[in-house]
């Protein structure tokens, strides 16, 4: 982290301490620099959040401009109340009375906002109640019988299940995207996000808990403690398939029996017992089984199709939480094109049972749990422009017959926009290049209402003109070209029902599927005020908005719906529900900031949505509350934002910071530092630029100034980096 900043004088920190302590009993630390002139800054964030109580606003699903600001008055007062009462200082903490380090290349301030902590990965393992992934009936019943039976361990993060592939030392990515590719042809890819398994990753990244399926598809020795960690893996009910891989246990040994690879016949077993053959690719080696005790847990799959019936598929269960794998000597997950077939022949067999090959990996799939019903990727569609204003939506027409060339269109490095009054049979859309329709009278969408969206917007600037498709790569790229040069008051957003290239913090693939809601803000700060001197608070404000545009309808008061620091939606401390990405850039004296926020409004799977929780909240309290929509819940997530804003430029920190509290779900928790033998200390609060504080008895508060996977919440494990 030091070695990231630099001051004025060309000085590099020894070592950063946080500028905001609390408890009166500990020393208040500063750390001194000299201000600088930023030149350009470009910051990229995305991770989870927590619970905690709700924020007494009285914000109405379709309030009034008037409402929004006596709501704001009030939350002002309430945040001066509960100043005194905190364990926060009551000093402000203006622009004007810090000094700051300052960043040293755009590149370094995406690394510093970066920063924050990448792995608050899991929700508890314990005691999770169990939510199905294959329910199809209507929303209510679907809810109820999600939270009334238990979640199964592939998705106790709560995110969208994880499918990571080893492929051993080498970097291998022509063949992790082989392997890649057929999963993708057989798994429902809206329902699971697949990353390579890096050798440098075995041993240190927490994948174990934030994983559905290990796929190893290597042919070298696994290393001991790569075995112990596969091992554990299963024994926490992970599931494991083999492709001509070394990796055995539990009473299975693998023994060469040719010394290069063949085309064989195989029969195999399917899971509802009938037998079907075709011709794989097999490694040369064969499985034998060796004497012990309990061979229940050993099944054979698969055997050649010759005198030996040499077994060369298995599966074996493991532990008492579900664990199992399914070793295959057949490489199922190569197609005739990544293959050196030699003869004519064996092109020919395995062409002809490629089909086949589909369906048994199919099986195996579904046999480990997974699903395998496909969802077409589907088209992207036009974009509309829509605007809560009439006025507004005139003044932007007009701005654009200045800023187009004489075909409509506006040219970005990113997605360029091509402006059309109404739409045409036969329109270019790629994802470099997609249409506007500006005439708003043409359009309708079965799941978005303008209607609805103008009806919650309480705004003065922030989301005033829309960018609405119902299928677009990323709303992320979408207002590259536009923000830089538009009028302040025409605040952009980009809206999206579906996703086909979300983003994620840190590269993470977003799923999108229908009942998200999906969108991207644009909003600028000047350089020199409250919230410009602290850009890393731009996450925490918008996760506390997105909690509050849900909380602060009257009766939805107590739906647990929080904030999980740094960046995440959750409900309670146990399941994700959304998150935020920002990316800010600085010119002249002016962050331009674009904030993508989603968050599962009415999609149960594949984990869990805020319909779900109201579900579940009115039967246990025999109320009535309606559902919710994403046109309801973007404009009141836009609303809070603006407001809190506003707060924090007049009063910084202290101004959020009660209210952000009550919502995050690590107050009061206590966590190991550096290793799980290590001090205990207490999660005290965050400091003035957004940084995690721990106690520790004896050596008082520090911050967290996390690099990598350094907070594991479902360990209580912290470990502060120096």
């Amino acid at each position: 982290m030091e070695d990231r900043l630099q001051m004025d004088n060309g000085m590099v920190p020894h070592k950063i301490v946080s500028v905001h302590l609390q408890e009166s009993t500990l020393k208040e630390l500063a750390q001194v620099a000299p201000s600088s002139k930023e030149q350009s800054v470009s910051s990229n964030q995305m991770d989870e959040v927590t619970p905690g109580v709700t924020v007494k606003s009285e914000l109405g699903v379709a309030e009034s401009a008037g409402q929004g600001e006596e709501e704001k008055s009030r939350l002002e007062k309430e945040s001066e109340h509960e100043d005194e009462s905190s364990s926060l200082p009551d000093k402000e903490t203006g622009a004007g009375e810090h000094h700051h380090l300052h960043l040293s290349s755009c590149h370094e301030c995406l690394q510093l906002e970066n920063s924050t902590i990448e792995s608050v990965k899991f929700a508890s393992a314990e005691d999770i109640t169990e939510l199905s992934d294959d329910s199809k009936s209507k929303l209510e019943e679907k809810n109820d019988d999600h939270l009334a039976r238990g979640i199964k361990r592939v998705n106790i993060a709560g995110k969208p299940p994880n499918i990571l592939i080893y492929l051993g030392s080498k970097s291998g990515k022509v063949e992790f995207e082989q392997v890649k590719s057929i999963l993708q042809e057989c798994i429902d890819t809206d329902s699971y996000t697949i990353y390579q398994l890096h050798e440098e990753q075995v041993l240190k990244d927490p994948w174990i808990d934030n994983s559905v399926l290990l796929i190893i598809a290597t042919d070298k020795p696994i290393s001991e403690e790569n075995h112990k960690k596969f091992m554990k893996f299963l024994s926490t009910g992970g599931k494991i398939l083999g492709f001509s891989s070394l990796f055995t246990f539990d009473g299975i040994q693998i023994k060469r029996k040719n010394r290069l690879k063949t085309v064989d016949e195989l029969v195999v077993s399917k899971m509802d017992s009938t037998e079907i053959k075709l011709n794989l690719l097999v490694s040369g080696c064969v499985f034998e089984e060796v004497m012990k005790k309990d061979t229940s847990k050993v099944k054979t799959l698969s055997r050649l199709n010759n005198a030996d019936k040499d077994t060369v598929i298995v599966h074996l269960a493991y532990g008492d939480s579900g664990g199992e794998a399914v070793l295959s000597q057949a490489h199922l997950e190569l197609d005739i094109n990544s293959m050196d077939v030699q003869t004519e022949e064996d092109f020919n067999l395995l062409k002809i049972s490629n089909t086949k090959r589909y369906e048994v990996l199919k099986d195996i799939l579904v046999s480990l749990g997974l699903s395998c019903e496909l969802s077409e990727i589907p088209v992207l569609t036009p974009l509309y422009l829509l605007s809560s204003d009439e006025e507004i939506h005139l003044a932007f027409l007009k701005w654009l017959e200045g800023n187009v060339d004489a075909e409509g269109l506006r040219t970005s490095s990113k997605v360029s926009l091509k402006f059309v009054s109404s739409r045409e049979s036969k329109m270019e859309i790629t994802p470099s290049l997609m249409p506007v329709i500006t005439e708003m009278g043409s359009f309708s969408s079965e799941h978005f209402s303008l209607k609805t969206y103008q009806q919650n917007l309480q705004t003065k600037k922030l989301g005033k003109i829309v960018l609405f498709a119902e299928v677009t790569t990323t709303t992320m790229n979408l207002l590259d070209g536009l923000m830089f040069e538009l009028p302040e008051e025409m605040g952009l957003i980009a809206i999206a029902v579906r996703q086909t290239q979300g983003k994620g913090r840190g590269g993470n693939v977003w799923l999108s599927p229908v009942g998200c809601a999906l969108s991207t803000l644009h909003i600028t700060v000047p350089l020199h005020s409250n919230l410009g001197q602290r850009i890393p608070f731009i996450q925490h404000l918008v996760s506390l908005a997105v909690v509050e545009s849900v909380r602060s309808i009257p009766g939805y008061e107590d739906i647990d719906l929080r904030v999980k620091w740094p960046n995440d939606i959750y409900y309670s401390d146990l399941m994700k529900l959304g998150g935020v990405l920002v990316n800010s850039t600085l010119i002249e004296t002016t962050f331009h900031i674009l904030i993508g926020f989603g968050f599962n409004v009415n999609n149960s799977n594949p984990t869990i949505c805020i319909n779900d929780l109201i579900t579940k909240f009115n039967k246990e309290e025999g109320t009535k509350l309606k559902p919710l929509t994403a046109d309801c819940l973007i404009p009141r997530t836009v609303t809070v934002l603006e407001r809190l804003i506003d707060i924090f430029q007049e009063k910084g920190p202290n101004g959020i910071l009660p209210h952000y509290y009550k919502y995050w779900v690590h107050s009061g928790k206590q966590v190991h530092l550096y290793n799980e033998e290590g001090p205990m200390a207490w999660i005290v609060g965050i400091d003035d630029y957004g940084y995690l504080q721990v106690y520790e008895e004896g050596k008082g508060v520090e911050s967290v100034h996390p690099d990598g996977n350094s907070f594991d919440m479902l360990r209580n494990l912290i470990v502060p980096k120096h």
